[in-house]
């Protein structure tokens, strides 16, 4: 608990700016029509799905769904992407397929440098969409991702307990912005 408290602090240090920033475009895009694309591997493809559950059908209180998609989870395309293309591909080939300029493409990646993250990031800016980011210290992450959202720790369980906090507040915040939820008191 005390190195959980530790990491907290260093984060909350470090990650307003760049929270900030994913706030404004993942509300700039769903008010232009957009939709918020999150994918990483194993406990972020966790994280990635349930980010996305929470938008598509509600955070906290019954609001309108928001549109957001879990790369992850179409086990068919996993498999013959993976199979005919490649597993860097995995993520990327989606984007190519799903995205569309002025989306959010949010890579969840605890070092950074899991090659189908990169490579779907890289994908997410050649067609327009913002390239954003989830990690740790960030690895070649931090040359692709804008905004990149960095938990100083080594500790990937601290970094994904991280991940999943910040990704729950993204989730209430956008709501508020979006006027439909009240803040609560």
């Amino acid at each position: 608990m005390e190195e959980h408290a530790s990491v907290f602090s260093a984060t909350r240090g470090v990650a307003g700016a760049a929270m900030g920033r994913l706030l404004d475009a993942c509300e700039a895009s769903v008010r232009d029509g957009g939709k918020l694309l999150f994918f990483g591997n194993g406990g972020s493809a966790g994280d990635a799905q349930h980010l996305a559950t929470e938008l598509v059908v509600r955070y906290r209180k019954d609001r309108p769904a928001l549109p957001a998609i879990a790369l992850t989870v179409d086990s068919s395309a996993l498999t013959a992407v993976g199979n005919d293309l490649g597993f860097e591909r995995l993520f990327a080939r989606q984007i190519e397929a799903l995205g569309r300029k002025g989306d959010v493409a949010i890579g969840i990646s605890t070092s950074g440098r899991s090659p189908n993250v990169l490579a779907a990031l890289k994908v997410a800016r050649e067609r327009g969409l913002v390239a954003a980011g989830f990690t740790g210290h960030g690895g070649a992450m931090a040359e692709l991702a804008d905004p990149l959202i960095r938990v100083p720790s080594d500790n990937p369980a601290r970094i994904q307990e991280m991940h999943i906090m910040l990704g729950q507040i993204l989730c209430g915040a956008l709501e508020r912005r979006l006027g439909l939820v009240e803040d609560e008191e």
